[in-house]
């Protein structure tokens, strides 16, 4: 018996060096909690809160702060003009200017790159957060335009942008 279960964990040690056996874990990885988001915004903007609660969604904590001076903010947290939207979140030391995706957060977060952060330039179409309708929006939130009288676009193409520490940007996504 006792050379039975030698030949079994030698053959299971082999199996296992070789990869062709995965270990087994008694208890799953512990998922690693992720940072607030804090979105600064002017009120009101409907537009802004839907974005946050799209990132609450998407397992980010979201707190809300208000400002009536956003250009102060943007510029205490080094945001260039060139990218600026609306609001502006910080989450783990770095800036998230705009409509930008969780997807594109959730990989800032893990890449850590060297940047002050990741921006949507304006008010896409579209974007997260931009999706509906929002004609009481005083903060150029609205996403229909109907004075053209044509069918208003659905969705625009963006680009979020990584914000470099010299401020140049590079494309971080295409959306």
């Amino acid at each position: 018996m006792a050379a039975a279960q030698g030949l079994i964990r030698a053959v299971t040690g082999a199996l296992l060096a070789l990869g062709l056996l995965a270990p087994v874990h008694a208890e799953p990885a512990a998922t690693q909690a992720l940072p607030v988001v804090e979105i600064h915004m002017p009120s009101p903007c409907l537009a802004c809160i839907d974005w946050g609660a799209y990132l609450a969604d998407n397992g980010f904590k979201v707190v809300y702060k208000e400002s009536t001076d956003m250009a102060a903010v943007k510029k205490r947290l080094k945001v260039p003009a060139a990218v600026q939207s609306a609001h502006t979140a910080v989450v783990g030391g770095y800036f998230v200017e705009g409509h930008a995706y969780a997807e594109d957060i959730h990989e800032l977060l893990r890449d850590r790159p060297k940047a002050r952060g990741i921006a949507v330039p304006g008010l896409p179409i579209g974007a997260p957060g931009r999706e509906y309708s929002n004609p009481t929006c005083e903060t150029a939130c609205t996403t229909l335009d109907l004075t053209s009288g044509e069918r208003p676009p659905k969705r625009e193409l963006f680009d979020t942008l990584l914000v470099l520490p010299n401020g140049k940007t590079k494309t971080w996504a295409r959306h």
